[in-house]
């Protein structure tokens, strides 16, 4: 079975190309024209990627991803004619996996698409399913292949973006890792976001963990550096 990208579009010939170039590099497409019909079709069919534009009719793109995030890790790269920070920042904090900005070449899309499939660890028809790890520390636990992390026992409900930052800190305790370290380990291409993406992901992991751990403080900053994972934690 091919992998199978959701295109979320409403304009026509930007439709109408990227079905093309999505068939020609393999991939099985399925079209929707506003954001009505589209979580109820993410609950009812499998799909490997949705690209979710952000302007849509009767639903935007934001709206859409807010609610996927509410039952599906399905990785989304939002295709977006606003290029401000806020909308990126807005996005990115529901859970968007990725971000591309039109005018676009439909060459770009494909690869991002490839980049977000082999971050997220979509299993194709020549690959076999690895049997599920867990990374334990301290009162940290990470599934890497389900993208499922728990604190102190209690479920986390993370973005991909969140878990794979968090997965950083785990992996490395103690180590400090800059706001650039962290960009180039989670974004393929950085001409979209800055730092401010990153502190908005900590803010969002931090706000999580204390919603099941009130006291808990595992993430340090560490003034004019970045982030590291605190030794007291792991006790």
């Amino acid at each position: 079975m091919n992998t199978h990208i959701l295109i979320v579009e409403d304009e026509e010939y930007i439709t109408e190309v990227l079905i093309a170039y999505c068939q020609n590099s393999g991939f099985e497409v399925t079209h929707l024209a506003s954001g009505a019909k589209v979580v109820e079709t993410v609950k009812s069919h499998t799909f490997d990627l949705i690209l979710l534009d952000l302007m849509l009719p009767d639903m935007d793109g934001i709206e859409i991803c807010k609610q996927v995030r509410q039952f599906s890790q399905l990785p989304i790269i939002m295709v977006t004619a606003k290029s401000e920070e806020i909308d990126r920042l807005i996005g990115l904090e529901l859970g968007a996996d990725d971000y591309i900005c039109k005018p676009f070449s439909p060459r770009e899309v494909i690869a991002r698409i490839k980049t977000v499939l082999r971050r997220t660890q979509v299993i194709t028809p020549n690959q076999t399913a690895k049997p599920s790890t867990e990374l334990v520390l301290g009162q940290f636990v990470l599934k890497p292949d389900e993208y499922e992390a728990r604190f102190g026992g209690n479920f986390l409900d993370l973005t991909p973006k969140e878990f794979m930052l968090l997965k950083i800190l785990v992996e490395h305790p103690g180590r400090v890792y800059s706001r650039d370290d962290i960009l180039n380990a989670l974004y393929s291409d950085l001409a979209d976001v800055s730092d401010r993406n990153i502190d908005t992901h900590i803010k969002n992991i931090r706000k999580k963990i204390h919603a099941v751990a009130r006291t808990a403080n595992p993430i340090r900053s560490v003034y004019g550096v970045g982030y590291k994972l605190q030794h007291e934690s792991f006790k």
